[in-house]
Formats: structure tokens, C-alpha cells, sequence
């Protein structure tokens, strides 16, 4: 009988395993090191470690890493790019635009297939989608030979206009495949059929360059996991917040190049709807990075404008997440100027901290949490060592430069670090037009839990919620996602131009594409769910915002004032007398899969059972006595009073002074400051 949910999380350093039994309601996690070089091998171990059998898992899914590390590391395979004739550049020309304005020194990086790979055919498209120039056969086949000779392995095939008439884009498909039928093929209109040339041929060339990567991932994964006598389907999560089935992925491999990341958000929106906060801010922190996400109202914020090297965008909706570098292993370090910085370097896991005793030997957030304290020598339950002396002489070794003592200056570096995390919360808050006053923040991740507090004082965040498994918290994420797939099209007109009949003839021949995705995805029309938005703008505007429309609307009025209403809390501003223009029509598909649920736990034993040792712990400029507390043993509605520490396998959990936290019954921390 099958009766056990299996989600992971491939990260650069850890691969997390989150296993929950529906029979028992029983939750157990466990780690296993990440292989770069054999993604699926972290998978396989975590799954051996946890003594876990094929046959009893019900379902799998997961969140990796392979398409965001095969982008950052350039690790492609030999890829073409075919595009009209007078377009070849578009991937050099961009926008004009820069990360850092001001940094006239800083290129950015080169396009993911270069120009010796990109090449011309002689076809033409208008605007309105009349073909004025067609595909000339022999020319096309005569270029696919040459990329045979090549050696090409992906082709990514970007025609001008083509989102408004695929046509010339599917009869190169069609030859290329007859030529080339191992060789992969995508092209801009099945890929991304919006206006905007540079966008989407970024999208599709990013789809071309991962595909085979993840086709050659999934293939192996799945006859991994048939020789451990799990026969289902492999669900891969993606950048919007859903999964795909393993035949569904390398279609749209460039989905999956924020895989995850998304996790740590779907699991943030879910901690904090079930303490009964429908405001959250996640704070995913790791070793190397830390990825911030927002819901308000219960929604998690979508946006289009994302990527994973600046310059070359990602066009599918994305969660929106705010990635800084600043992790346990961020290095501090002096900088031309004599000021103390944290990060973004890192000294990742190997080295690592210097603490870690692995040859790391410039100061970390871990050396100085260590060094004040905050952090124990004992992790994951004993099994991992830290060693304080070396991690006082990393810090003392900064500390000489700035004439501070050990203390004074692993203390600075806290403040640094939370202060580039606090810049960034204001980031995806303030500057968005939400007050962090009005929400919880959700920490997690290996560090997340040192750092919490502080932040949400700085922030003046009145809650802050650890979840009972922090560490593998976006594992967990991955259980408790739909299905799903977002559809768009590019639809320009005034809208009072347009009437309601109009747009239900629009959605209805998306909703036949999405129906057709679902159906190849297994899930039953009864499971189905299809939600129509409308991307809305002031006629003159660059930017637009989303807003729902009703499949059953018999007006466009309600459309048009959540339109205004979402545009003065996005901008303050909004102008009811203003021409207002349709932009593009979205449709979110959403196929429902069975979500856990989790069990409530009732008080048992005592906090005395739960207590460890009293630890010295640097809070406000002084070493303070601080009791240390066993997370496992800690009983349900207990309250503690801080200053304090929680220890538990995968993090640490640091409780200031002035703060009090209490267990719930779902076991999640629930920390807010004494007033």
C-alpha cells in the first residue's frame, strides 16, 4: 500500500529530503551532500539514508538546481539560434540598459549562444500576421545540414512576428526535425508567444540551451527511481509556483531554471496561512544566499521580469523572489574605501566557514555566530563538529584591521549582514507599497532562524514564525503545489474597444491549449481549474499589472476598477479619467494534486526535559547567561521567555532578549517581541 509523500530539494550544497507518511502523519527529514556533476545522485542517497522503498511512495516531487547552475556555469550544450534576416544581434543589442548604471567598467555577460551560432533565413512576417515573405525549404534544409556538421546538439528558432503567426516558425520546426531528429527543437511561438523580439528570443534560447540538459537529467532520474520501484510520475516544480510531469518538462526546460527557489516561497505562504497570517514575508537563508518572497492576501507576487543573469530575460510568470548574497558562509572583508562588507562572496561548502575545519580561513556569518555564541559547536544532532578557536582567529584577523576586539568585531559583521538583509526586505515591502508592520516573517532555511529576530526588530515586523523542519522547510514546499501551466498571448487594443464577447473568444481557444496541456499531464477535468487574468496599463505606460477577470463576467467593469485599485497600491497613483489600454491576456491553468495534512500535536512533558545547558551569548554589547533548548523535546503551547536558543537538526534558532516565543500546535516557533 502506498502511502508516503517523498519531496526534495536539490540545493548547490545540501539536497533536502521531506518525507510525510499518511498512515501515521509522521514527518521525517533528512540530508544528504549535493553532486554538482550527478544531480540525481544527492536524490538517490537521501532516499537510500531514509531507508525509503520505491514501491511505498505515492508521490515525488522536487525542486533542483540543474537549470540555474547549468546558466550560471555555462555548461550548455553546442546550440544554434535561427532568426530572421537583419536579426542575428538582437542578443548583443538587448536593451541598452546595465545592472549598475554607474558602473561604466562592469560588461554584461555574453548571450548564451553566440554570434557564430546564430544564423539568418529569409522570411518575412508583418505586424498584423500577413506572411509577406515564406520559408524557402531548400534553404532551410541546406542550413540544417550544416548544423549537423556542426555537431549542434539544441536549436532555438526565434522568427520576427512570429507570436502573432507561428506559421513560418513551425515549417522550420517541421524540417528541422525531418533533418535533425535528435536534435532538439523549440521555437518562439510554442515557447513564448508575446511581442517584444529581445525577450523572447531570450526566453527561447534559454529554453533551447536547458532543454537537453534537463531532458538527460528527468531520463535518468526516471530510470533511477523505476530500479527503486517507483513507477509514477516525477513532478518537477517551476518558477511559477507549480510542478510539471516529467514528460511536460523539457517542452519548457527555461520554467525550470528558478526550480528551487520557488520552493522556499510556496512553503513560506503555507507556514503562514496555517498560523493564520495571510501577510508573510519569506526569509529563505542558506549557506550562500538568502531568497526573500512576498504573499499579501493570501497570494504569493507573480512577475515576468526576472532572470538569471542580468540581461537576458526569462519571460514565463516567475514567483517573485529577491536573491541577495548573504548566507552563513558570506565572507566579511574590508573594502577600498575601509569599510566592513559582508558578501556577496562566499566561501560555499568547500572550503567553507572556518569553523568547519575543511580549510576555510577568512571570517563568515557562521565564524562570528559561533564567536558570539549564537551558534553551538555541535550540529545535525552531533554529527558535525564546529571548532571556535578557529573561527575566533578568522574573525580576529578582520579585527585587527578595523582595531576592534574579536567580539566587538564578529559582532559587526552580524549588523552588517542583517543590515543588507533589512535593505532588502524594504526592497520586496516598502518599495512595492506594503508596510512590513502589517505582516509575519516567515524564517527559514540553515540560518534563517539566527537571524529572524534581529531582523523583524530592525524591521519592526511584529511576528516571526520558524517552522518545526526549517532546514529542509523548501523541500516541504515542493508537496504542496498544483500542477500548472500559464499561457499568454499579446492582445493590444483600447479597452473600451473591446467588448466582453471578444475576450471570451480569446480565452476560449487558450482554455482548448491549456485543456490539452492538463490532459497530457494525466490530471482528470474534474481536478482542473482555469483562471483568466487581463493585463491592463494607461494608455501610454510601459508597464502593466494583471488583474482576474471572471470566466462568467458579464461586464469588464470590475475588471477595470481592480485595475485602478491595484495601480494606487502599486504606485500610489490611479487616474479613473485616463485612457486605459489591454495589453495581453494571461490564463493560468491549475491541475489539483492531493496535498498532505499535516497532523496537530497536544502538549506532552516539560521544558525542564527540554533544557540542555545555560550558554554565555552576546546580545546588546554583553555576553548574557542564555538557556539552550532541545527544539524536539519542547512541549506544544509552551512559552519561552528570551533571551534563548533552540537547537535542532537542521538550524538554530536564536530567541533576543525582550522576545518571547511560543510553540503552536502545528509545532512552529511562533516568536514576537515583548511590549
Amino acid at each position: 500500500m502506498k502511502q508516503t509523500r517523498l519531496a526534495v530539494d536539490v540545493g548547490g550544497t545540501f539536497t533536502d529530503i521531506f518525507i510525510f507518511d499518511e498512515n501515521t502523519g509522521e514527518i521525517s527529514v533528512t540530508k544528504t551532500s549535493s553532486t554538482p556533476s550527478n544531480p540525481e545522485r544527492g536524490i538517490l542517497d537521501g532516499i537510500e539514508k531514509a531507508q525509503l522503498k520505491g514501491e511505498n511512495i505515492k508521490l515525488f516531487s522536487h525542486g533542483t538546481t540543474v537549470g540555474t547552475n547549468a546558466l550560471i556555469e555555462r555548461k550548455l550544450p553546442k546550440t544554434a539560434l535561427i532568426t530572421t534576416k537583419g536579426f542575428r544581434d538582437v542578443p548583443e543589442i538587448r536593451r541598452g540598459t546595465k545592472l549598475d548604471l554607474w558602473d561604466a567598467y562592469k560588461d554584461t555577460a555574453k548571450p548564451y549562444i553566440q554570434r557564430r551560432d546564430r544564423f539568418e533565413v529569409n522570411e518575412r512576417i508583418d505586424y498584423n500576421g500577413t506572411v509577406l515573405i515564406d520559408i524557402d525549404e531548400d534553404e532551410v534544409r541546406q542550413l540544417a545540414r550544416k548544423l549537423y556538421k556542426r555537431g549542434t546538439e539544441s536549436i532555438a528558432v526565434c522568427l520576427m512576428n512570429a507570436y502573432v503567426n507561428g506559421e513560418n516558425e513551425k515549417k522550420v520546426k517541421e524540417i528541422l526535425q525531418d533533418e535533425l531528429p535528435n536534435v532538439y527543437v523549440c521555437i518562439s511561438s510554442e515557447v513564448l508567444p508575446e511581442i517584444f523580439e529581445h525577450e523572447r528570443m531570450s526566453t527561447t534560447m534559454i529554453n533551447a540551451v536547458l532543454g537537453p540538459i534537463i531532458s538527460r537529467y528527468i531520463n535518468t532520474l526516471e530510470k533511477e527511481m523505476e530500479q527503486k520501484g517507483y513507477q509514477d510520475d516525477i513532478l518537477v516544480l517551476h518558477s511559477g509556483g507549480g510542478v510539471m510531469t516529467s514528460s511536460t518538462v523539457p517542452r519548457y526546460a527555461a520554467r525550470v531554471a528558478s526550480s528551487g527557489i520557488a520552493a522556499g516561497a510556496i512553503a513560506s505562504k503555507h507556514i503562514a496561512k496555517l498560523c493564520g497570517f495571510n501577510n508573510a514575508i519569506g526569509l529563505d537563508m542558506g549557506g550562500t544566499s538568502t531568497d526573500i518572497s512576498l504573499m499579501y492576501d493570501g497570494d504569493i507576487r507573480i512577475t515576468k521580469d526576472w532572470y538569471i543573469e542580468y540581461g537576458y530575460p526569462i519571460g514565463f510568470p516567475s514567483i517573485e523572489i529577491l536573491t541577495i548574497g548573504a548566507g552563513g558562509g558570506s565572507l566579511a572583508w574590508k573594502d577600498d574605501g575601509g569599510s566592513l562588507r559582508n558578501g556577496p562572496q562566499s566561501a560555499g561548502a568547500i572550503p567553507g566557514p572556518a569553523c568547519y575545519q575543511r580549510g576555510g580561513e577568512e571570517p563568515t556569518n557562521s565564524d562570528a555566530n559561533l564567536v558570539l555564541g549564537r551558534l553551538g559547536v555541535n550540529l545535525l544532532d552531533g554529527k558535525m563538529q564546529l571548532d571556535k578557536e578557529k573561527a575566533i582567529q578568522a574573525v580576529d584577523v578582520l579585527a585587527k584591521e578595523f582595531n576592534y576586539s574579536t567580539v566587538e568585531a564578529a559582532n559587526a559583521i552580524i549588523e552588517v549582514a542583517n543590515a543588507n538583509m533589512c535593505d532588502a526586505l524594504r526592497l520586496i515591502s516598502v518599495r512595492r507599497g506594503y508596510d512590513p508592520r502589517e505582516f509575519a516573517l516567515v524564517a527559514f532555511g540553515g540560518a534563517g532562524p539566527l537571524h529572524g529576530a534581529h531582523l523583524a526588530k530592525d524591521m519592526e515586523i511584529p511576528t516571526v514564525i520558524v517552522p518545526p523542519h526549517p532546514g529542509v522547510a523548501a523541500a516541504m514546499g515542493c508537496l504542496l503545489v498544483d500542477v500548472r501551466h500559464d499561457i499568454t498571448k499579446t492582445y493590444v487594443k483600447n479597452f473600451n474597444q473591446v467588448t466582453i464577447d471578444e475576450l471570451d473568444f480569446e480565452f476560449s481557444a487558450m482554455e482548448k491549449d491549456a485543456e490539452k496541456l492538463l490532459e497530457e499531464e494525466g490530471v482528470a477535468r474534474e481536478q482542473s481549474t482555469l483562471m483568466r487574468f487581463i493585463d491592463m496599463r494607461y494608455s501610454g505606460q510601459w508597464r502593466s499589472l494583471a488583474v482576474p477577470i471572471n470566466s462568467k463576467a458579464q461586464s469588464l467593469d470590475e475588471a477595470l476598477e481592480a485595475f485602478h485599485l491595484e495601480h494606487e497600491r502599486e504606485f500610489a497613483f490611479s487616474d479613473r479619467n485616463q485612457s486605459v489600454e489591454i495589453y495581453g491576456l494571461q490564463l493560468t491553468a491549475l491541475g489539483t494534486v492531493p496535498k498532505p495534512s499535516f497532523p496537530k500535536y497536544g502538549p506532552s512533558g516539560s521544558l525542564e526535559n527540554a533544557f540542555i545547558e545555560i550558554r554565555e551569548v552576546y546580545f546588546d554589547n554583553k555576553f548574557v547567561p542564555t538557556n539552550v533548548y532541545d527544539r524536539e523535546k519542547i512541549p506544544v503551547f509552551t512559552e519561552i521567555q528570551g533571551p534563548a536558543i533552540v537547537n535542532q537538526l537542521d538550524t538554530t534558532t536564536v530567541i533576543p532578549p525582550d522576545f518571547t516565543a511560543v510553540v503552536d500546535e502545528y509545532r512552529n516557533l511562533i516568536i514576537t517581541v515583548n511590549k
